[in-house]
């Protein structure tokens, strides 16, 4: 997917805000508080003696617009996008191994733009897309034992019954996300533009922004991490395990 500019504008909006409360460079912000080092490929170590980052952080200094500057370096960086790709994909959900053990489910919108896909009317679908990509994980990764997931979407009740109670239930804020999609996806829509009632809300609440300390409560939903056991989602969907062990 191909990003707006509209969206790194919004983050680099909100790094500023951050320079402001706390002095530090704006170099620093973007690094520590913005998805910008990730949608540049550089992965997640968030090394800021990286080559490419260095590039980048030096052309700051001299930008006349840095929103007009980072968008085009993100535009000549798009293909060098280093995001894992998933295992198996079965309609709006995939999966990645995190380990051996661990896996974490990803959803991204696959309707029809004229489809709400957490619609009531879609859930069977989504069910059975889950079912699908659960069936597959017993199949092709019999070690693991553990289910997670890291999104905003885990606030929203129609998202949450496409999964077991007890998943949902673990829910926690995932803390220092500024730096991931699980936070600033709530921003976007399917074809990677800014969502413009819920981008106001959030610029309403951080003018508001006194201290250092509030810079997460601008944010109108905040990512939630959830993680629960493999078995509880094999019962939820119905899907007999044994008959995989007893193929092995």
């Amino acid at each position: 997917m191909r990003y707006s500019k509209e969206f790194f504008d919004l983050q680099i909006r909100f790094a500023q805000a951050i320079v402001a409360l706390t002095g530090t460079r704006i170099e620093q912000a973007l690094l520590d508080y913005t998805n910008i080092y990730i949608r540049f490929g550089l992965g997640r170590a968030f090394d800021r003696g990286h080559a490419t980052w260095r590039c980048y952080a030096d052309g700051l200094i001299h930008a006349v617009d840095i929103c007009d500057w980072t968008y085009r370096f993100y535009l000549k960086r798009i293909e060098a996008d280093q995001t894992r790709p998933p295992v198996a994909t079965f309609g709006c959900f995939s999966y990645v191994m995190q380990d051996a053990r661990l896996v974490r489910i990803h959803f991204q919108n696959a309707e029809p733009s004229t489809v709400s896909p957490l619609s009531i009317e879609r859930l069977p679908v989504r069910l059975a897309e889950l079912r699908s990509l659960f069936d597959h994980i017993g199949r092709n990764q019999q070690e693991a034992t553990r289910i997670a997931g890291t999104s905003w979407l885990y606030n929203l009740r129609a998202y949450q019954r496409c999964f077991p109670d007890g998943y949902v239930s673990s829910a926690k804020i995932a803390e220092s996300r500024f730096r991931h999609m699980p936070l600033w996806g709530q921003f976007l829509d399917r074809n990677g533009f800014v969502r413009t009632g819920i981008v106001e809300d959030f610029i309403r609440g951080l003018s508001n922004t006194k201290n250092i300390q509030d810079p997460a409560s601008c944010f109108p939903l905040q990512a939630l991490a959830v993680e629960a056991s493999i078995e509880q989602f094999y019962c939820f969907y119905g899907i007999e395990r044994d008959r995989w062990m007893s193929a092995l």
